[in-house]
């Protein structure tokens, strides 16, 4: 009986050992590829980031002096520059619009389940194949601008040739293709609000524009807010829309810093330096992201 008893707290134990190492066991395989993903890439740039290379092999442990040559080199501030005015610039229009389109597809009428497929349309095309149609609507030869403009006895459309209005037109593009975004966040955050602060604010007599002001808006700021946040980072490391539209040009009126970076690495083989070009941005973007979270925290308690 002895040995019984035992032999039945062994096999407990043991099936306790297993419970607790399951849960362990089967993250294993998600954790080691996050690992390799995204730890390892991380972890190989910050090395490379200190180093300099010629061809591709390392000649000498520059340490710091990489990140230090960043904020001194005109190209990078500019480069930068330009990246903050187009996701400024973006991110305002898209959350406008955005909010505008959640508000107005609020409503239940006829077709609108249809309206709000059209309008997430833009997003899941792909972005290369959406700088290659804006490219054929620019085109100063046989775009539809130029078509349209010549339609009505003007002359070619130039947009890609001028340096303010190859940026506008980047923006435009960008502002079309990520509105959904926005739209579908907002239209989220819209349909999840209490019914009931509406009903008796329209009971007390108080107009839209009352309703939107005092109740709408603040409600919704938490949710904005984090489409904002969302919008900015993925909008730093816009490229494929720029590569395949102006290649950071006219001049470097559209050189964002990720093309700026990708000439670095690949045009002028200066890896270490491309490098710490990307680890700076994204502790900026990184930066951004926890001063969202303590102004969300600070909406909250507020």
């Amino acid at each position: 009986m002895a040995n019984g008893g035992t032999q039945r707290r062994k096999y407990r134990l043991q099936g306790a050992g297993l419970d607790l190492a399951l849960p362990y066991l089967m993250l294993a395989p998600g954790l080691l590829i996050v690992l390799g993903v995204l730890v390892y890439p991380l972890w190989d740039g910050l090395r490379a980031s200190t180093k300099a290379y010629r061809y591709g092999s390392v000649v000498a442990d520059v340490g710091m002096q990489n990140y230090i040559q960043l904020w001194s080199d005109p190209q990078f501030l500019n480069a930068l520059w330009v990246t903050v005015k187009f996701v400024a610039l973006s991110v305002t229009f898209e959350a406008i619009l955005g909010f505008a389109l959640a508000l107005f597809c609020l409503r239940e009428f006829r077709g609108i389940r249809l309206l709000r497929t059209i309008l997430i349309i833009p997003m899941v095309i792909t972005p290369v194949v959406v700088a290659i149609v804006f490219r054929l609507i620019y085109a100063s030869d046989a775009g539809m601008l130029t078509a349209i403009s010549e339609w009505m006895g003007a002359g070619q459309v130039q947009i890609l040739g001028s340096p303010v209005k190859a940026f506008i037109g980047l923006v435009v593009l960008d502002v079309w293709e990520w509105t959904p975004l926005m739209f579908l966040i907002l239209l989220a955050g819209l349909q999840s609000l209490p019914h009931e602060p509406f009903e008796a604010a329209r009971v007390d007599g108080a107009g839209n524009w009352r309703m939107f002001a005092d109740l709408t808006f603040p409600m919704m700021r938490p949710v904005l807010a984090i489409a904002i946040v969302l919008r900015t980072i993925d909008a730093f490391g816009t490229f494929d829309q720029v590569f395949v539209l102006t290649r950071g040009g006219p001049g470097e009126a559209t050189r964002l810093v990720s093309i700026y970076g990708y000439d670095t690495a690949f045009k002028f083989q200066q890896t270490g330096y491309a490098a710490a070009l990307f680890v700076t941005i994204g502790l900026v973007v990184l930066a951004l992201a926890f001063s969202a979270v303590r102004l969300l925290r600070r909406v909250d308690a507020s």
